[in-house]
């Protein structure tokens, strides 16, 4: 214990010892400490990039909506393909037939909800 206490007394009285600490103790705390740090401060930088590419992103899908909406303003058949494919709509005298890639169970009964024509 008494080499401890030895040691102590001579890193203390060492010139300048104060300002070294406080110095040592500054560079930690800005540098790895609190949400200034220069840690926080990359980790900053890379969400900045990964907001950068999310609204790269949202850029080109939204003038590709805004080129959608223009062809369904002006042009008849575009309205009519939407209505054809999304909603299978037809006109009087055709038949929509929709195939499925879902795996069922022919052994299953039919479903309340499925009409048969």
């Amino acid at each position: 214990m008494k080499k401890v206490k030895d040691i102590l007394k001579r890193f203390i009285n060492i010139p300048y010892m104060k300002y070294i600490v406080v110095l040592v103790l500054g560079v930690v705390l800005i540098g790895f400490v609190g949400s200034n740090s220069v840690l926080a401060h990359f980790g900053y930088k890379q969400r900045i990039s990964e907001l950068n590419d999310e609204i790269e992103y949202y850029e080109g899908e939204y003038s590709r909506d805004q080129a959608r909406i223009h062809q369904l303003q002006t042009d008849p058949k575009a309205m009519e393909e939407i209505a054809r494919e999304r909603y299978f709509m037809k006109h009087a005298d055709e038949d929509i037939f929709v195939l499925s890639d879902d795996e069922r169970d022919p052994l299953a009964k039919k479903s309340a909800d499925e009409t048969v024509e």
